[in-house]
């Protein structure tokens, strides 16, 4: 055993105390939180307009600042932007994570000295977590490479600003950077595909470890691993062991990734966004992921069901129910504020906190009162799929309200990597598990109001040359798994 992988399970032993100390006081840690979000920003534009100096409980907070999204926060931030002080956090950020916003642009989402460190520990504590569980640590001294974004970073009125792996790519702490892959040169590549390519050729002949990335892109890397060597990935790198990802549901993918891997590798599911580092998968026998309560955020939590009322209720960390669908709302030491993420999540677990990405709020399929959301749909497709020999490349679902003839259904557009033999028997098995899901959707079929759901196949790479066309192809992007609109749809059907 080297003297890196016996320092990194003394670490390890260490923040497992360190975690194990504030998860045991989880309502404690994170009126902590509040109280320290609170006198650090009272001074603010934000915090003078909403009365933090009279601030003393949460109930106090919940009447004085409303929910927000991106849109309803913008004021705030174009100020921030401008290069503007002590407006939503005290100073200035120290970079803006630049993101695609649906109906605003670009979205600027601020990161400062305080919020930064925590996007990086977060990350380090999840692999210390599963050498502290596992005892496994000689991975520490192969290659990792972390599929990213571009670190090339740009500047506005003093800030920089980029991608937030990009700007992540500049913490690396220094015992990783000569395991690091790829290179800082291929890394700044901009086109994707050049880039995926390049990342083959560095690192075809190297010791690989650990592979992370959002699974969908970290697919389009092994298929051009494979097409080079002509052998599974999992030959290719011998050490290979540890699949880190996050951002989307892997199971839809893991069938796949096994049969081009060549052999099961253990993984490791993270939940980091520009907003905040929320959670990670602290152990390889438990569900779900350990919701960060101790990381410079607080948390709120609103019934999905209840998000679009008039004044849903807010519930803290003490008050949640396992198996609950949440809309995940945030404070944060980077000057977010009662800010809707746009994610839904669920509770597998109180004790710890764990939670499971079930969907976003604003990715659901409803156009029957049927109330879908994305876990359900992974759910259903990873049913329908066991026992047999069909494998998935990606998947995603819309409404056909108004078909040329017979009811309405639901449209599944499905890349299928092995085809089912009988594809229509294949879509009853998905509606099968779907019914059993959910009792609307099953309301809906036995009163003859939609018709079993129809699959059409999309060719190879279809995904990709979606996602292509949106200028969307690689990095941090994700496809939606579901929509209430027909416009991912209208892309293939035209």
């Amino acid at each position: 055993m080297s003297i890196k992988s016996i320092a990194a399970k003394l670490l390890a032993k260490s923040i497992y105390k360190k975690t194990q100390a504030w998860a045991s006081k989880p309502v404690e840690t994170q009126q902590k939180v509040l109280n320290h979000l609170i006198s650090q920003a009272k001074f603010t534009l934000f915090g003078n307009d909403h009365d933090f100096l009279n601030i003393k409980t949460f109930e106090d907070f919940a009447a004085k600042v409303p929910i927000r999204d991106y849109e309803e926060l913008r004021p705030y931030v174009d100020k921030v932007v401008k290069g503007e002080e002590n407006i939503l956090w005290k100073g200035k950020p120290i970079y803006f994570a630049k993101t695609s916003g649906t109906t605003s642009g670009a979205k600027y989402i601020p990161l400062t000295k305080e919020s930064m460190p925590f996007h990086i520990e977060a990350a380090r504590n999840a692999i210390l977590s599963y050498i502290h569980e596992t005892g496994k640590a000689d991975f520490v001294d192969g290659k990792m490479i972390f599929l990213q974004g571009s670190p090339i970073l740009e500047e506005k009125n003093g800030i920089k600003l980029g991608r937030l792996s990009g700007i992540v790519a500049h913490f690396v702490p220094k015992y990783l950077q000569k395991n690091r892959m790829p290179s800082w040169k291929t890394n700044c590549i901009e086109d994707w595909e050049t880039k995926v390519d390049a990342i083959v050729q560095e690192t075809f002949n190297k010791d690989m470890t650990v592979i992370s990335g959002i699974p969908s892109w970290v697919q389009m890397y092994f298929e051009k691993l494979h097409q080079k060597g002509g052998k599974p990935v999992g030959d290719i790198f011998k050490n290979f062991n540890l699949f880190i990802y996050g951002g989307v549901n892997y199971e839809p993918y893991r069938a796949k990734f096994e049969n081009l891997i060549g052999r099961k590798v253990d993984s490791i599911e993270l939940f980091p966004a520009s907003e905040g580092f929320f959670a990670y998968q602290d152990s390889q026998k438990e569900k779900g992921m350990l919701l960060l309560l101790n990381s410079g955020i607080f948390y709120e939590f609103v019934k999905a069901e209840e998000f679009f009322t008039e004044k849903p209720r807010r519930y803290t960390i003490g008050e949640v129910e396992l198996g609950t669908n949440y809309v995940l709302i945030i404070s944060t030491n980077a000057g977010l504020w009662a800010y809707n993420i746009g994610d839904t999540i669920q509770f597998t677990s109180l004790k710890p906190y764990r939670v499971i990405v079930s969907g976003r709020i604003k990715h659901y399929i409803s156009a029957f009162g049927e109330h879908v959301i994305g876990k359900e749909v992974e759910s259903a497709l990873q049913e329908a799929m066991q026992g047999t020999t069909v494998r998935v490349n990606e998947f995603t679902v819309a409404p056909q309200i108004t078909p040329s003839d017979g009811l309405p259904y639901h449209e599944w557009f499905i890349e299928f990597e092995n085809e089912p033999e009988n594809i229509e028997d294949f879509a009853l098995r998905i509606d099968h598990a779907m019914r059993k899901q959910n009792t609307y959707y099953d309301d809906l079929i036995v009163g003859n109001v939609l018709r079993t759901l129809v699959i059409t196949k999309v060719a190879k790479n279809g995904f990709q040359d979606y996602m292509k066309s949106i200028g969307k192809l690689g990095g941090q992007n994700k496809l939606p798994r579901l929509a209430n609109d027909r416009k991912i749809a209208d892309f293939f059907n035209h």
